[in-house]
């Protein structure tokens, strides 16, 4: 029996993460009842060990210590470890994370905790190198004192663990809280304008990320508040952005952060949230901007989802590695002498001069590419010429051994692609966009439901464990604007019966909040319950807009009234810290603003329906219909028809529309009317 234990049993799972852990001397665990029975059993701690296939330091502690014999023989002599995948297990993650963030310490991945047989967390840390250097000590001494700690000092181990798990369960709601209004929304809105690097754009300093949340926060309250200093500062983030060393200039899609200020120096890895949400932001700042570049950015990212990022099946990948050959952005940097080599010399001086290559390097002795010296774009004529030797690059870049590809496939990261394909899709009139999205939309359903219940994550053919919140909110996103894109009635059926779903199994009552997991998900500690930002927006905000849509589309007040108590319930925790919220105070606009916009068909539609993609209307439910009548497809189109055979707008705010408008002036006028807010 002792030998049967004394296994890594990674190789049974079907995470790329744990599997590249299949072959350490640590005996490793996954997550599950089994791992932590194993700990009851023994009496000896957990070392919990959380990363993801992306993510260059977890690569980087595991060369050095789970790949080392003599810290492996330590671990599994004083430790049950185990390892989680955190985007298999969001919720474990942000559980332990929550717990790290308890201590005092900086968050981050690798995350390591200590925990104890009842997983309750009582130390923690995040990389710890094999022997003590960057001020931080060895994980070999890590190990035996805090085994010494656990087996000498019971009573310090107990407290510790019983008060951060107290801790992580605590939670403000039923005390009192702020008022959301638009004059809080709109100082709120001046205030970040104000942190946003005015020569760079991103919030100040280093290092920068994309920040969905905060940003499309920023872009709401500039449009609904009339705000031209906070809409300049969110395009030109956009334009450092799509112009800098996080974008890739050869094959497209962003990559998940910059080091430096300036977004010259990303961490290579690409993540699928990251490159959706970009895309959906860019496309609704575009309508308002009408920037080329961001179009053109959409476009080669699209590109690259399509190339590089779909799955088995037809839904989209996880992520890319930032490392190839053990080396962090090796696939992605050059010399000059190799762009010269690839493109000749009167092609590679012009290549370099615009994508700042020299013989020096811009970033450790090697060139990033990136066109931060000149933002704009420029003419057509040049783009092209630049566009036939970015294709020579690339394809000599293919021949390179390529960063890992991590091609599970993750129902909230697909939501949040499939609802920025199909708007999209829509405002740039591409067809082939709405079919990816709808494949992808039909493999989650079809492939990742068990019992009538989503599942979180699909790999090689296994369903992975339940659903969390995210899940059902982003998937329910995605089915309202499938809906909007294409008048489907089956896509708003779906989303009515996720939202009763996720109301059935992780409202709390008491609380009147949706939880991260469900009231049958067995194997967590505490059941979480956030409504903060984060890299992917939480799931309580982007259920609030479904909750806000869904009222408006079925004329239901039960949705009205859920989504308003999520809100009431988050207003003391809004209270304490208003840009750790953004998200949901972005979602807040729908709540109390409800926008839909009808166009019916008929003569004059294609300007029309130009008409309508020429103003950023952020959150707004957007349907052209494919007939002059729509009804019976919602509540909300019932009674809304052509008007003597013209294309006709019904512009609504709540339950109030326009009459039937048939000129697009008009159109203008009220739109922009109802999209502001007085102060």
């Amino acid at each position: 029996m002792a030998a049967e234990k004394g296994r890594n049993r990674l190789s049974e799972t079907t995470s790329p993460y744990l599997l590249q852990h299949k072959d350490n001397p640590v005996h490793w665990w996954p997550w599950g009842e089994e791992a932590l029975a194993e700990a009851k059993a023994t009496g000896k701690p957990i070392l919990l060990s959380v990363g993801y296939a992306a993510c260059h330091w977890c690569h980087v502690m595991a060369h050095e210590s789970f790949e080392n014999v003599e810290i492996a023989a330590v671990m599994n002599d004083l430790f049950v470890n185990v390892k989680v995948d955190r985007e298999e297990r969001p919720d474990i993650d942000a559980i332990y994370m929550g717990a790290l963030h308890m201590m005092g310490e900086q968050g981050g991945w690798p995350l390591t905790m200590f925990l104890d047989t009842e997983a309750r967390p009582f130390f923690g840390g995040t990389y710890f190198p094999p022997t003590a250097r960057f001020g931080r000590p060895g994980l070999k001494e890590v190990l035996e004192n805090i085994a010494r700690i656990y087996r000498e000092e019971p009573d310090r181990v107990r407290h510790n663990a019983e008060a951060i798990t107290q801790a992580l369960g605590d939670r403000s709601a039923g005390s009192s809280g702020i008022l959301v209004s638009d004059r809080l929304l709109s100082d709120l809105t001046q205030r970040m304008a104000g942190v946003v690097d005015p020569q760079h754009g991103g919030i100040q300093g280093a290092p920068k990320f994309p920040q969905w949340s905060f940003f499309w926060m920023m872009w709401r309250g500039a449009i609904r508040y009339q705000n031209s200093q906070a809409a300049n500062a969110v395009e030109k983030t956009l334009t450092h952005i799509c112009q800098g060393g996080i974008y890739d200039h050869l094959a497209g899609g962003f990559a998940r952060y910059s080091v430096d200020e300036k977004w010259l120096a990303p961490h290579f890895e690409k993540m699928l949230y990251d490159n959706a949400l970009l895309i959906d932001l860019m496309t609704e700042v575009w309508r308002e901007t009408k920037n080329p570049l961001l179009k053109l950015r959409i476009a080669e990212t699209v590109d690259w989802l399509e190339r590089e990022m779909i799955a088995d099946g037809g839904a989209f990948a996880a992520s890319l590695d930032a490392d190839s050959e053990g080396e962090e952005g090796k696939f992605y940097v050059w010399s000059r002498a190799e762009i010269e080599r690839v493109l000749g010399k009167e092609d590679a001086e012009l290549f370099s001069s615009v994508y700042d290559v020299s013989e020096a390097g811009n970033w450790e002795g090697k060139n990033i590419l990136n066109r931060l010296g000149s933002l704009g774009l420029m003419s057509q004529e040049e783009e092209n010429r630049l566009q036939g030797l970015r294709g020579k690059l690339l394809a000599y870049r293919a021949q390179r051994i390529r960063p890992g590809w991590d091609d599970k496939v993750l129902a909230d990261w697909n939501g949040l692609t499939i609802a920025a394909l199909s708007r999209a899709a829509v405002v740039f009139d591409r067809a082939d966009w709405l079919e990816r999205a709808e494949n992808a939309f039909a493999f989650i359903v079809e492939k990742m439901s068990l019992d009538g219940r989503l599942r979180h994550s699909w790999r090689a053919g296994k369903l992975g464990a339940a659903a969390t919140a995210g899940d059902y909110a982003n998937m329910t996103w995605a089915a309202l604007r499938l809906f909007q894109a294409s008048g489907t009635p089956g896509y708003l059926a779906r989303a009515e019966n996720w939202a009763d779903v996720l109301h059935a199994h992780y409202w709390l009552r008491d609380e009147r909040r949706y939880a991260t997991t469900a009231d049958d998900t067995k194997d967590v500690l505490v059941r979480l319950a956030n409504g903060t930002d984060d890299a992917v927006p939480s799931a309580n905000a982007i259920q609030l807009s479904n909750l806000a849509h869904l009222a408006v589309l079925t004329g239901s007040q039960t949705y009205a009234e859920q989504a308003m108590s999520v809100l009431e319930s988050f207003s003391p925790d809004i209270q304490k810290n208003l840009v750790a919220h953004t998200g949901l105070l972005a979602a807040s606009m729908d709540a109390m603003s409800p926008q839909q916009v009808v166009i019916a068909d008929g003569v004059g539609r294609p300007a029309m329906v130009e008409t309508l993609h020429g103003i950023s209307l952020p959150g707004a439910l957007e349907h052209i219909l494919s007939g002059p009548d729509a009804s019976g497809a919602a509540a909300a189109l019932d009674g809304k028809s052509s008007k003597d055979g013209k294309a006709t707008v019904f512009a609504c705010l709540g339950p109030q529309c326009s009459e039937p408008l048939t000129n697009a002036e008009a159109v203008v006028a009220v739109l922009k009317e109802q999209r502001k807010a007085r102060v």
